[in-house]
Order: C-alpha cells, then sequence, then structure tokens
C-alpha cells in the first residue's frame, strides 16, 4: 500500500484497540490538531484525506492551545479509566514547544497521551527552517528535544522505515498501566509527505490487551504477614485503586478486616464519603481524623499511590509505622522501605482477602476492633465539621464548595467536578462528599494552573452521559480559557463555575505564611507609590466567557448560585456561572508541607516563619 508516512500513521492509529476484561474500545480515539507548516501537508492532509464517519477513520477534533489540548486528551484518557486517549499534532517550533508542559502533567499522573509534534526537515534540505533551532555544537538537536526527559517513550522518524517499529513501541506504552505517560513521536515535516509500499500488515485491526499482573506468591505470603502483625493498620488509596476500578474490591477487603481508608487526592471517591470506614482525604490537606489515624497506625498500606509529599506532609505523618505497597508500578512499590506488592490493585486486593487469616485460624484476621471504632468516631466527626464549614451563611469558598457538591450529588446520572491548582483543591480534598468514585477529577500530581477548563472538556467527551462542573479560579482562567470556544463549536456542554478572588489566593496565603508579604499574588494596577498595590484590575471574566460563546450567569449569594447552577445544568449549552466569594477560610491544614523559608532575612515575619519552619524539620524523617 503506497501511502505517505502520515497517511500511514493516521491508518495505523485508526485501527488500534484495547481491552480488559473482555471489553474492547479503541486505543486512539481521535486527534486533537493546530496546523502549521511543520504538519499541515503531513498529517493535516492525512486526515482530510481519510474516510470521514467510518470505523477505519481516525475523527480530528480542533483546539485553541496546544498545551490545552494535551490537557484535553489527559482529562479524557484519565476519565476513560487510561483504556483509551487521543492523539496531538503540532507544528514545528512553538507548536511542539508548547505540549511540553501537557506532557509533563501526563507523564507525573501516569497518563497514557500520543503526541506528534512536527519536526525540521530530516534532509536538511531547507535548513535552517522557520522556527527551528540551530544548535551550533550539532544538527540533530531540535526543540522537540526538550519532550524527551517529560516522554515515557520518544522516537524521531527520520526514515519512513523506522515507523512501524516507533508504532508498535509507542502503543505498547500506551497501554502498560506500569510505564504510561506522554508518548511523543517526532515527525520530521518532509519525512511526513513522503511516499512509501507499506506492508499490509501494518494496517490490521490490532487489540492491545491491558494486563492485570498477578501478585508473585513470595511477595503475596509477605505481605499477609505483615498485615496480620499489625493491629493498627491503615489504607492509604490512591489513583491506582480508580484505574484498575478496584472500588469494590477495596470496600470488601476494608470491611472484611475492619481496615480504615484514607484517600490521596486521586484516590478520593475510592469508598463512598459516608462509609463508616472512610475517613477521608490524607496528608497536608487531609482531614483530622485520617492524619491523626496515619500518626498512630503501625502499618501503612498503600493501594495505588506514589506518596506525594503531600501524601506523607513531606514525610512528618506516618510517625512509626511501617509501609506494606501494592502498586503495578515496582517504582512506586518500593518506596518508603516497603515491602512491595507489584500488582495490579484489583487483583492484589483480591488476592490479599483470599489470603488474609488463613495462618492464624478460620475466622478471618481483623484489626483491632478498637482501632476499628475509633475510626468511625473520627470520621463522624469530620463529617460533622464539614457540615458546619459548608453550611454557613454567607458564600465563602467552602459554603459555594458545598453548594456544588449538593448539585452534583444529586443529579440523576451522576457528575464529575474538575479542578486543579489554587486553594479549592486543598479545600475540595478536605470538604467533597464523593458520592461515588469517577466523580472527582481533580488534577494534582502536576497541578498545572489551566488544567481545568481543557481537561473538563476531555472527560465530557469520555463520559457524555455525565455533567460535568469545572470548578476555576481566576488565576487559572486567565492563563488558558480558551477550550471554551472548542466547547461551544464542537457542542459539548460544560457547567464552568469561575470563583474570581481577583488574584492567586492559595500562593497570596503561602507567601503570607514563609514572610513574602503576598507579593505579586493580588491583580491589581501599580499604585503612585511604584507598588501594585492600586485598584482592583478592570478585567471583566464573565464578559470575557461570554466572548468566548458560552452563557454566563452571575450568582451574588448562595440562594443565587443554587438557582444558577441549576439553570446551567439543565442548559444544552455551555454555561459560566461566575462567583465573587466573599472572604472566609475551612478547616486549616491538619500536616505540614515543607515550603523552605528564607534563613536570614530582615523582615520579622521571615524570621518568625522560619522558627516554625525549624521547628516542623525536626518532625522530618527518612522512612527506612
Amino acid at each position: 500500500m503506497r501511502l505517505t508516512t502520515a497517511q500511514a500513521l493516521v491508518c495505523f492509529l485508526s485501527r488500534q484497540w484495547s481491552e480488559r476484561d473482555g471489553v474492547e474500545r479503541r486505543l486512539i480515539e481521535g486527534c486533537f490538531g493546530i496546523f502549521g507548516h511543520g504538519n499541515v501537508a503531513g498529517v493535516g492532509q492525512a486526515l482530510a484525506e481519510q474516510g470521514a464517519g467510518t470505523r477505519s477513520a481516525l475523527p480530528y477534533y480542533p483546539a485553541r492551545n496546544e498545551q490545552a489540548m494535551v490537557h484535553t486528551a489527559v482529562g479524557y484518557a484519565r476519565a476513560a479509566n487510561r483504556l483509551s486517549t487521543f492523539a496531538c499534532t503540532t507544528s514545528i517550533g512553538p507548536g511542539a514547544t508548547n505540549m511540553v508542559t501537557g506532557a509533563a502533567l501526563a507523564t507525573i499522573n501516569r497518563i497514557p497521551v500520543l503526541l506528534l509534534p512536527g519536526d525540521v526537515f530530516a534532509t536538511r534540505a531547507a535548513g535552517p527552517v522557520l522556527q527551528e533551532l540551530e544548535d551550533p555544537r550539532c544538527y540533530d538537536v531540535t526543540v522537540n528535544d526538550t519532550l524527551r526527559p517529560v516522554s515515557r517513550f520518544f522516537d524521531r522518524i527520520n526514515r519512513p522505515e523506522q515507523l512501524p517499529s516507533a508504532l508498535l513501541a509507542a502503543m505498547r506504552v500506551l497501554i502498560d498501566p506500569a510505564e504510561t505517560g506522554a508518548v511523543t513521536l517526532a515527525l520530521p515535516q518532509d519525512v511526513q509527505a513522503e511516499a512509501y509500499d507499506w506492508p499490509d500488515e501494518l494496517f490490521r485491526e490490532r487489540v492491545w490487551h491491558v494486563p492485570r499482573p498477578v501478585p508473585e506468591p513470595a511477595a503475596l505470603a509477605r505481605a499477609v504477614r505483615a498485615i496480620e502483625s499489625a493491629e493498627r493498620p491503615l489504607i492509604v488509596a490512591g489513583g491506582g485503586v480508580r484505574y484498575s476500578e478496584a472500588w469494590e474490591e477495596l470496600r470488601c477487603f476494608a470491611e472484611r478486616h475492619g481496615i480504615p481508608v484514607g484517600e490521596t487526592q486521586a484516590g478520593k471517591g475510592a469508598l463512598p464519603h459516608d462509609h463508616p470506614l472512610a475517613v477521608g482525604a490524607i496528608g497536608h490537606t487531609g482531614t483530622e481524623a485520617a492524619d491523626t489515624l496515619a500518626r498512630e497506625a503501625d502499618l501503612v498500606i498503600g493501594v495505588g499511590t506514589r506518596y506525594s509529599d503531600f501524601t506523607t506532609a513531606s514525610r512528618t505523618l506516618f510517625g512509626g509505622a511501617r509501609f506494606l505497597n501494592v502498586n503495578v508500578t515496582a517504582f512506586d512499590a518500593a518506596k518508603n522501605a516497603g515491602e512491595m506488592l507489584v500488582a495490579d490493585a484489583r487483583e492484589a486486593l483480591l488476592a490479599l482477602d483470599a489470603a488474609v487469616g488463613r495462618t492464624v485460624g478460620a475466622a478471618a484476621w481483623r484489626a483491632d476492633p478498637e482501632w476499628s471504632a475509633r475510626a468511625a468516631r473520627l470520621a463522624d466527626g469530620w463529617r460533622a465539621e464539614i457540615g458546619r464549614a459548608v453550611g454557613g451563611d454567607e458564600l465563602t469558598q467552602p459554603v459555594l464548595l458545598g453548594i456544588v457538591n449538593d448539585v452534583v450529588n444529586d443529579l440523576p446520572e451522576g457528575g464529575v467536578v474538575v479542578n486543579a491548582a489554587g486553594s479549592m483543591p486543598g479545600d475540595l480534598h478536605k470538604l467533597w462528599r464523593a458520592a461515588d468514585p469517577e466523580q472527582y477529577h481533580v488534577e494534582y500530581g502536576y497541578s498545572c494552573m489551566g488544567y481545568e477548563i481543557a481537561g473538563g472538556l476531555g472527560v465530557k467527551l469520555a463520559r457524555p452521559e455525565r455533567e460535568v462542573v469545572v470548578l476555576v479560579g481566576d488565576g487559572s482562567y486567565l492563563m488558558m480559557a480558551q477550550e471554551i470556544a472548542t466547547a461551544v463549536q464542537e457542542g459539548v456542554k460544560l457547567v464552568v463555575v469561575l470563583v474570581d478572588n481577583h488574584g492567586f489566593a492559595s500562593i497570596g496565603d503561602l507567601s503570607e505564611s514563609v514572610g513574602a508579604r503576598r507579593l505579586g499574588t493580588a491583580h491589581r494596577l501599580r499604585g503612585k507609590s511604584g507598588e501594585l498595590d492600586g485598584d482592583r484590575l478592570p478585567v471583566d471574566l464573565a464578559a470575557n466567557a461570554a466572548s468566548l460563546g458560552a452563557d454566563v450567569l452571575t450568582a451574588r449569594d448562595s440562594e443565587g448560585l443554587r438557582a444558577a447552577l441549576a439553570h446551567a445544568v439543565a442548559a444544552r449549552t455551555t454555561t459560566v456561572v461566575y462567583v465573587e466569594p466573599v472572604p472566609g477560610e475551612g478547616p486549616g491544614a491538619q500536616a505540614w508541607w515543607d515550603v523552605p523559608v528564607a534563613e536570614v532575612s530582615t523582615l520579622p515575619e521571615a524570621r518568625a516563619a522560619r522558627e516554625r519552619y525549624d521547628e516542623h524539620k525536626r518532625d522530618q524523617r527518612l522512612y527506612l
């Protein structure tokens, strides 16, 4: 079959499928693209030539920003539990480098995306081409090499003959739950347009089987001994529970053995919020219930978590506990000098549930009953604290989140809340009452400002039956709001709650806590003093959202917010609800976070902050 390299690429991608538990779905659901001279005559022409609307077609979707389209692909892949994703094609130069942030986000969060940046001429016949980086040390470095460290697989296709092996390697990484992340195939623009005689076998439909690795017997035996020797075990449920769809197995295991369950950001919703053993968020943004138990536990069973510094409170949280780490990735299973159980989360929980207790008699082993009862009491206390935080009369941020939570939980088909950065992730982690395991979508591996709207678009593409409610602060909105136009163009309905704090609220608080006096964190004009202390910026974010094609409603109080959300949910088009909350904080941090403070300073608040910092540093330890 004689095709250009780009035509062969598109034809191949359209015929790849993933399969897990007997269910098949398209591995590459479609292709986002912004075209320029580096890809318009190659991948762009190939997408235009294919038979639109057929099973063998690769659907094309436009985007407004290259970083944003990678975020959209990530949102889709995460909502699809990593079983399907999108490709993203760009021109050379700034189009390609704009994807670096999105690639880092995908790889850090272990989410599969396929990146297809255009590249300079492989033949060097027309160099330096427009937007080409000239490196005086060598001729084989291009700006696309910035994608190498943030990609799980990277290859440059300098000859058509190299494409088949690169494609097969790319698909392998995309479907491997232990290795997945951003996959980059750099495509020199002349090679994209070059014709080649391809073997028919390259284009047959392929089904890539997503594995569920089972525990190795000796490792399982060690894990069982670790559990049976514990009296006060605590489960930390991470994103691996969600991607493995292991929430039912987690519930059964926790109930049978009386083990309380704390949740990371990625694992939130692993148990329903009102389950007696669900003690909520854990770590720096954790609940008093979960963090109290973390300090007292003698065994921490991490299921599908990578133990970020927020989860461990910068290694100050877990007292003298031992670790048992269940993870499909050995790299994460080995953390904190833990006992390693390298396996799929669902398969591991099933195996542990069947094995625990066999060596200590006929009755299934259970944690100390007082430990389980104490966990239930602490969880009840925290649920009461949530009620107080979200039940105020004024429209503070916690009250706002509580109202959104009520609306989402009342949706008959379920909903999804999407957020990523600023002060809201911390409040959401502590206060959100997740009714089901797929309701909560907070990107907190990279915590990338600007992810929210683009990521929400991806979630909605993956889950069209659910209402997708995007929570975005004004700082993130000003960085990346333009995918509202893409949602409007594609008829993909979002509900966007735009929370205007007139600055960077989260970093403002952090700045004050380390003695940096909130420098640069408020959206204000430069005043007569020469400082940024003038009037608020005269920026109308509601008008901006309307200019992008969204319907816009303004909510000025709690009653108005409920009415606006009801209208937005009932609407058929993307609707932005603009809110200016009044100042007011929810429950504070229950554990520390290591942000270094100036060791010497002339500012008294900085010196005081350093004293507090030194006190906390004394509690930090290596988990050995």
